[in-house]
């Protein structure tokens, strides 16, 4: 109550509207953040929280379109590590955590139950972060030693990530920094202290930031490129925000199926990957109905 209703209702400006505030050097991935208010928080996770996206309305004869990046981070991870398995899913439009499941338990895909694809699904997003076993005992509520072995089992299925992973680690120890594909640098300090832990978390830091570093200038790139194709066709509909992996705008509904169009044409070819980049696009009412 006091963070998303009183909070936000005191940030309505004289036009009747929030105007956020984005950072674009404070995290240092390279995502954009937002601050007051922060319009990237807004609840999503339970259903009684995701209706304060009720309040938020297009203006006169539009609606909300939200488009949103399909998994965009483990796509950024099947290019960079380079591993044939994950590579051929995302190509074969299978879904990723199936396949991981199907791989990890040497079931057939009619076998993976929907507990061994949310096991799957928190180990392949785990990776990116460079989860511990402890860490994944407490996503999945399960023994640090099961957990253990459920990441060994993923390593030794897919040979090609351990490899990644240790060389991206090497690199940033040799350099002192990593850099996105787009040759964005990100200095890890982390890993010149002699404190085990703070050395750890540079190690996360070195292997996390090329894959969401990569994600975040992916997406940026894209708002340039739509914010100008907007302008060169005279349309009036606009970007409003972006949160993480999501643009969200307000579409006259005159012009719904050529935004559309092109949010989804570019957001989908702005950079060329060796897996595709999938946007799904939802339009609503408010921002609670499109998304």
């Amino acid at each position: 109550y006091s963070t998303y209703i009183d909070g936000i209702i005191n940030t309505i400006r004289e036009d009747k509207k929030i105007h956020t505030i984005y950072t674009q050097t404070l995290t240092r991935t390279g995502r954009l953040s937002s601050i007051e208010p922060n319009l990237q928080n807004i609840p999503m996770r339970s259903e009684y929280g995701r209706l304060i996206r009720k309040a938020f309305l297009p203006e006169e004869n539009s609606i909300i379109m939200s488009s949103d990046y399909s998994q965009i981070e483990l796509r950024v991870f099947a290019h960079l590590s380079g591993v044939s398995e994950l590579i051929n899913a995302f190509n074969d439009g299978i879904d990723i955590h199936t396949k991981t499941a199907m791989d990890i338990f040497n079931v057939p895909d009619e076998g993976v139950t929907k507990n061994m694809r949310r096991q799957a699904k928190a180990v392949n997003f785990g990776i990116l972060y460079g989860i511990s076993s402890f860490g994944l005992s407490e996503d999945l509520g399960i023994d640090i030693k099961d957990a253990k072995k459920f990441i060994d089992n993923y390593l030794e299925t897919f040979p090609g990530i351990q490899e990644f992973m240790d060389n991206l680690k090497s690199d940033a120890y040799k350099n002192g920094y990593v850099k996105t594909l787009m040759n964005r640098k990100r200095v890890v300090e982390e890993l010149k202290s002699k404190n085990y832990m703070i050395r750890s978390s540079g190690e996360r830091m070195a292997l996390n930031t090329p894959i969401q570093g990569t994600a975040a200038d992916i997406l940026k790139k894209a708002m340039v490129e739509i914010y100008d194709e907007f302008n060169k066709r005279g349309l009036k509909s606009k970007m409003l925000i972006q949160v993480h992996d999501e643009l969200v705008f307000n579409v006259l509904k005159c012009e719904l199926d050529e935004v559309s169009d092109i949010v989804k044409n570019i957001m989908e070819n702005t950079f060329t990957l060796q897996v595709p980049l999938k946007v799904d696009i939802e339009v609503g009412n408010n921002w609670y109905e499109a998304k």
